[in-house]
């Protein structure tokens, strides 16, 4: 059966997709360590991957990469969210797939590399958990997190809106710093965002970030959530520290203030 290789580097990264054949089918899964639903996302694509027998050479290749590390691939497969999913064939991108929705990757594996079939298939197939909430929403898709489960249409206002907080409140927890910003690290489509990202690896900070362009709800709610309209904000523990004038103004009252989440702050405690 085949397996999910990760690929650590951009080399590996290169060399694995020019060493298959030009016909085989890859599917990429971006993740991050931080973001809950690429644990389960995880899950999905090795369950996935065990329908489809190994073969030499690979009609379908499944890899992960991690996109914090590796931004460059992230961003020429245009990933602006995690979990990420994207099917490649002759350097085509086929398909993309953002968000934990374990059916609909399924779909699309299957839409491109054909159903493994078999009495065997339906028992595997009901090994794939089921996907998690709290992840960006997909454009034009026809449910959000803020709908009843099923996309039933019949949610009142107040309802949507204690499920889109519910909603933020774990994601502003996602990681120990959180970074709510307009693009990504490695393509910040807006001054403060960008100066914001170098205050963090100039400090070797460990963050996770949220692109709020990649998901209206998100980007509209969290501004009532956290009573702070504007964006970059940046979050610790939990609690909103707030934009980049607030972050400069901890910094220069107290330099420590991020030091608890540099990657550096055992060198620097042995100092």
């Amino acid at each position: 059966m085949s397996t999910l290789t990760e690929l650590t580097t951009e080399s590996a990264f290169t060399s694995h997709l020019s060493s298959l054949p030009s016909s085989s089918l890859v599917v990429i899964y971006f993740y991050t360590a931080w973001a809950a639903p690429c644990t389960h996302m995880r899950t999905v694509i090795e369950t996935i991957a065990s329908q489809y027998p190994a073969s030499n050479p690979p009609t379908i290749s499944f890899v992960s990469v991690n996109a914090e590390e590796l931004p460059d691939i992230s961003e020429e497969y245009d990933v602006t969210a995690v979990p990420f999913v994207v099917l490649l064939r002759e350097g085509k991108i086929l398909e993309s797939v953002s968000g934990s929705d374990a059916v609909k990757v399924r779909t699309a594996v299957e839409r491109h590399a054909g159903s493994t079939g078999g009495a065997g298939d339906a028992g595997t197939k009901a090994t794939i958990p089921p996907a998690l909430s709290a992840v960006p929403r997909e454009e034009n898709a026809p449910a959000t997190a803020t709908e009843a489960p099923g996309g039933a249409s019949n949610v009142t206002p107040e309802q949507a809106k204690e499920a889109l907080f519910a909603r933020l409140a774990e994601l502003v927890k996602a990681a120990p710093v959180m970074l709510f910003m307009k693009g990504t690290p490695s393509s910040p489509q807006c001054g403060f965002s960008r100066q914001l990202v170098s205050i963090l690896r100039e400090r070797s900070v460990k963050y996770g970030f949220f692109n709020i362009l990649a998901d209206e709800d998100v980007r509209q709610g969290l501004k009532e959530f956290a009573e702070w309209p504007t964006f970059p904000q940046l979050w610790v523990g939990g609690e909103l520290v707030g934009g980049l004038d607030i972050v400069r103004e901890e910094l220069d009252n107290d330099p420590d203030f991020l030091n608890a989440y540099s990657t550096n702050k055992t060198s620097a405690a042995a100092a």
